[in-house]
């Protein structure tokens, strides 16, 4: 993908999110690309690429966003980003003038999102890589909600650190707990009595904690340690902390 990117658009800046997302999680690619677009500068065009339904006749999409635009497949996995800016409009790819020359079947990250999003950057007006469209598969994130006393969420990821990152946004726990105060946590079949702390250092070695993570949610983690060694729950899992 970089070296048709490159081809395309010599002088572009090539960053990598990340290589880890779990092979065909569309929602834990969402999470990341999610809590990643609002770090780069304005005019940045992202590529995501999580796409089970390659070669089928799931389409590929251009998301303009005012500010940034996103390229990828139809599945859902641009729309939570698309909305972090005031407005978003989608397009379908559809101009083969801006394809690879040979498209393959099971690998349109490096055949058409790629050479799209480079032509994009150099500079190809979006309306001529396809029509503006309504229809397109929508995915909402689902933050973690509150119902009696109890915030509700799961976690979306597992850096490379062994946190547990959760979809409960940091703003709703600390609203109704102060750093210090321990709460009730059960993940999946583990009911656990766990400390909310500011950062990881205000806990012991090897302590399990509640923190905010650098992305802005809930984390479970441990200090010089990994959580999910320790807990051994993955993504998916239910969270449930009682107040």
């Amino acid at each position: 993908m970089k070296g048709v990117i490159v081809r395309i658009c010599k002088d572009v800046s090539i960053v990598d999110i990340t290589h880890e997302i779990i092979p065909q999680n569309i929602e834990q690619g969402a999470f990341i690309l999610y809590t990643t677009v609002p770090y780069f500068p304005s005019g940045t065009v992202h590529v995501a690429v999580v796409d089970p339904g390659v070669g089928t006749r799931r389409k590929g999409l251009v998301i303009d966003c005012g500010d940034y635009i996103l390229v990828g497949p139809d599945n859902g996995l641009l729309l939570p980003a698309a909305r972090r800016g005031k407005k978003f409009e989608v397009y379908e790819i559809s101009n083969e003038r801006y394809f690879m020359e040979e498209v393959t079947h099971t690998f349109h990250g490096r055949d058409i999102f790629a050479p799209v999003a480079a032509h994009i950057a150099r500079g190809v007006e979006i309306q001529e890589i396809g029509r503006r469209i309504d229809e397109y598969v929508d995915m909402p994130l689902g933050f973690g909600k509150v119902r009696d006393g109890k915030i509700e969420g799961k976690i979306v990821h597992i850096d490379r650190f062994g946190n547990l990152i959760t979809n409960i946004e940091g703003r709703t726990l600390l609203d109704r707990a102060e750093y210090g105060k321990v709460i009730d946590v059960e993940i999946g079949d583990l009911q656990l009595k766990i400390p909310f702390y500011k950062s990881y250092g205000y806990a012991g070695e090897n302590e399990l904690l509640l923190t905010i993570g650098g992305n802005g949610f809930v984390e479970i983690s441990v200090n010089m340690g990994s959580a999910f060694d320790r807990l051994r729950k993955g993504i998916g899992e239910k969270v449930t902390l009682t107040l």
